[in-house]
């Protein structure tokens, strides 16, 4: 019997990542392809469908290598037809992606948040891998995050379940978010959040720190240089890490608490503090959690990188051909 591939995708800002990978979730070839936001983004699903066919050519292979795609998109997704609610980044409103993407690509496509299906390469050969209940947490530009009950993805009434940066960790006086409300977690424990913390205390503190130079020099503060200067013991810059795993872990253990996770992984680009992120952030989490639930529960850092998406775009068409022999059609 010949393999056929599943293709995984990720949309983003500045780049759309792809890949063919096999049904075990092996990666057979991966690449990426600007993306292109003019005209309100209208060009993507063209771009994608192009780049498949360019791909499959470098390879020596015919479209009918292909099962299906599945792909992550920024913003709420409207389950029942593939759309985005919204993109801000990409210029997308009720944009009909799912439809598009068959249109041009001739497959069967599923459309998920880009989030979620991090949080479901995770779970499928990543950190999470042989775990059935998670939160995966991304800490990154913003904050972003995916939950997995029974192995099921929780998407909520309107698509909008997972979205932990959005939790109110400051009642009175938090930083605006790009949500629309304030004092949300991404105001705290992203890596903007990170360096927003640092310049408040560096403006209104005297104490002494290495960053401060900087500050004073207009070079760029970044969530790694706080990280940095923070494991050789500057003073400010560990005051600004315990604050954000305070916020963090109280979110963390809340969600916890409700949701009796195995695994909780971190990921994103301000997770590669390791160490220096986890231990305080395990710290404070203990401390507010259920005890039970803190117990059965493990707190580990995400291990595929910018591939986590890809191959959980993949799972969710492998997911849906396994079921196909249930009369579930390949489409939620």
């Amino acid at each position: 019997m010949v393999e056929k591939w599943l293709v995984g995708g990720d949309i983003g800002g500045t780049t759309i990542k792809m890949a063919f990978i096999n049904q075990n979730g092996e990666i057979i070839s991966k690449w990426e392809i600007p993306t292109n936001i003019n005209d309100g983004g209208k060009y993507i699903p063209v771009d994608i469908a192009k780049s498949i066919e360019q791909t499959l050519s470098k390879l020596g292979q015919e479209k009918q290598k292909l099962i299906g795609m599945g792909i992550g998109a920024p913003g709420p997704v409207n389950l029942r037809n593939g759309s985005i609610d919204v993109a801000v980044n990409l210029g997308w409103k009720n944009f009909p992606l799912r439809d598009l993407l068959e249109i041009e690509t001739s497959l069967p496509v599923i459309v998920d948040n880009d989030a979620n299906i991090a949080a479901i390469g995770e779970m499928w050969k990543g950190a999470g891998e042989g775990t059935k209940d998670l939160l995966c947490v991304t800490l990154g530009t913003g904050v972003g995050g995916g939950i997995i009950a029974n192995g099921q993805i929780v998407h909520g009434i309107n698509g909008a379940g997972g979205e932990i940066g959005h939790i109110t960790s400051l009642i009175e006086g938090g930083a605006p978010c790009n949500c629309g409300k304030t004092g949300c977690i991404e105001t705290i424990a992203s890596a903007t959040g990170i360096v927003r913390l640092m310049i408040e205390e560096l403006s209104s503190t005297p104490t002494p720190s290495k960053l401060r130079d900087f500050h004073i020099q207009h070079q760029t503060l970044s969530s790694e240089l706080v990280f940095k200067l923070a494991n050789e013991g500057d003073e400010l810059a560990n005051k600004v890490i315990r604050k954000v795993t305070l916020y963090l872990g109280l979110a963390l253990a809340n969600l916890a608490d409700g949701l009796n996770p195995e695994k909780i992984i971190i990921g994103g680009g301000v997770s590669k503090a390791g160490d220096a992120l986890l231990v305080p952030l395990k710290e404070q989490f203990t401390r507010f959690a259920f005890p039970r639930v803190s117990q059965g529960l493990e707190l580990a850092i995400a291990t595929l990188g910018n591939d986590a998406g890809i191959i959980g775009g993949a799972w969710l068409v492998k997911r849906r051909l396994l079921n196909r022999y249930e009369n579930i059609p390949l489409h939620l």
